[in-house]
Order: C-alpha cells, then structure tokens, then sequence
C-alpha cells in the first residue's frame, strides 16, 4: 500500500492539504508537518474520511501544536521531554480515532534543535550524554508501547548530514543513523522500523558508509518505508524517477508485504509520476 504524505503540498490547514490531495485520486494519506494548530482539525479530518473515503495515519509532528518545539523522547531537558512525551501520547490516541493502524515517530538528539533549524544545519550545542539520552528514549518508548495497544509504533531513522558532521566535527548528534545502531537500539526495546531511505542516502555518504549495503540491511529490516530521493548531502525530497539508484536499488529488494509512504516536494504532476514510478519499482 501506497500513502502520500500531506508534507507534499503545502497549506496551512490540514484540511486543505487532505482535500488537495484526495481529490487528486489519494486515498491513502499520512498527516505530517507544515501546518498549523486550528481547534476544529479532529472533526475536519473525520468528515474528509468519511467523505472521500480515506485512509489515515499520523506521522511524528502531527498535529501541529499551539505552540511549535522540536520533538525530542530523547532529551534530557525535562520540559523539552514532558512536551515530547504528552505530544506522542495524544498522538496515539487520535492515531485510533482516526482508525490508524500504524504512528512513527523520529528516532531522539543527543542535543535539542531549534525550531528554525529543523532540516537545516544546526546550531552546535554541547551533547548529553549519550547512554542517558537512550536509556530515557528506551523508557519512554516501553510505556507509549504499552498506552498503544491495536496500534503498531514504530521509530525512523535520522538524517546526518555533511554539515551537522562539519559542525559537530564527527560527532553524530543524532540517533539511528545507520544500520549498527539500529540494531544497537533493537537490543534495547522491541520496536518496528520505520525507514527513510532518503535519510539513510544521506547518513551513510556522512559516515562514509557503504550505501548499498546500508540500504540491503535496513529494507530487510522493515515493512514501513518513507520514499523520495537526493544528491546524497542533503535531504532535498526530490522526485523518485527511473533513471536513479533509489529507483534500481528499490527494483532489486524484495518489497512484497511493504508498505510505503511519498515525501515528494514537488508539483502535483510531479508528485503523480513520482507515485506511479514506486509503483513500478515495487512490482
């Protein structure tokens, strides 16, 4: 199954983002960033459900909030995490209104970003220690894992990039980067993998790791999989096509029993051929 991430267009209410999307022939759709708070955005997303005939699940950020902050379960800044924490707890249960089967959300920082930073070179910060970040990410995982009962959670890989490299001097300020330390993180909590593998593209030419090989691991190890493509340094959510590594690397993994989610930032027309090029490669 094939959703589109409602990040590919953009609009201030979700209802608008949702409506231009289904109308264009959507049915699957993931709510994401890039929209604001509004009060009637429950009702709103029930209505377009029940009217266009939708399929809906919740991804990180989403809902926006009143007020804008960098989610982080892996902080060690006690309001950042009682933010984080209460988002993600009202985010599972909206996820079952909405009749959701899954919810991802961003693997933790070893450091808080900025609002403004999100997806951006950030700000060089000192960064916690890094066992207390994940043994308070594991925690926190264990008890949402519990409240989620009917409901599937799964964690997504970050994105490291030339930049934050430069900036952090080699230090990854970010968890889940590569397949060691997904599998570092498995060992602590059983959890289900969502993968960006525009994320990974990225991460692996930072770590100077075989991309190939990361992509084999990491496609093995899930059923959830967040498409779209770049140059490698920066996650640009370009336009999957035919001619790419993205697109070969896709054709030559098993993808049976996966399903998929578009992040393509593009036009309409772009982001239709994108859909129809996945759906080539998964065939």
């Amino acid at each position: 199954m094939i959703y589109i991430s409602t990040s590919c267009v953009k609009n201030t209410k979700i209802k608008d983002s949702v409506v231009e999307l289904a109308v264009n022939g959507f049915k699957n759709i993931e709510l994401s960033g890039g929209t604001e708070h509004y009060d009637d955005l429950e009702v709103d997303l029930l209505e377009l459900k029940s009217k266009y005939k939708l399929n809906y699940r919740c991804h990180n950020y989403f809902p926006p909030p009143k007020k804008h902050f960098v989610l982080n379960l892996a902080s060690l800044d006690n309001e950042i995490f009682k933010v984080s924490f209460e988002h993600l707890r009202h985010v599972i249960g909206l996820s079952k209104r909405l009749e959701s089967d899954k919810f991802a959300f961003h693997a933790g920082f070893f450091t808080d970003i900025k609002v403004r930073e999100i997806g951006k070179k950030i700000t060089k910060n000192n960064l916690y220690n890094q066992k207390a970040s994940i043994d308070r990410f594991c925690s926190a995982f264990k008890i949402l894992q519990e409240e989620s009962e009917g409901l599937d959670l799964y964690i997504e890989n970050n994105v490291f990039s030339k930049d934050n490299f430069e900036s952090y001097k080699g230090m990854n300020p970010f968890m889940m980067t590569s397949f060691t330390e997904y599998e570092l993180l498995k060992n602590r909590i059983n959890f289900k993998l969502l993968l960006d593998v525009a994320h990974l593209k990225v991460s692996s030419k930072t770590l100077k790791l075989n991309w190939n090989n990361e992509f084999s691991n990491m496609i093995q190890s899930s059923d959830y999989i967040h498409i779209s493509n770049n140059d490698g340094f920066n996650d640009l959510n370009y336009e999957l096509n035919k001619h790419s590594d993205m697109f070969e690397l896709l054709r030559q993994s098993n993808l049976e029993n996966k399903d998929f989610t578009l992040e393509v930032y593009s036009n309409m027309d772009k982001i239709k051929e994108s859909y129809e090029t996945l759906e080539e490669a998964i065939l």
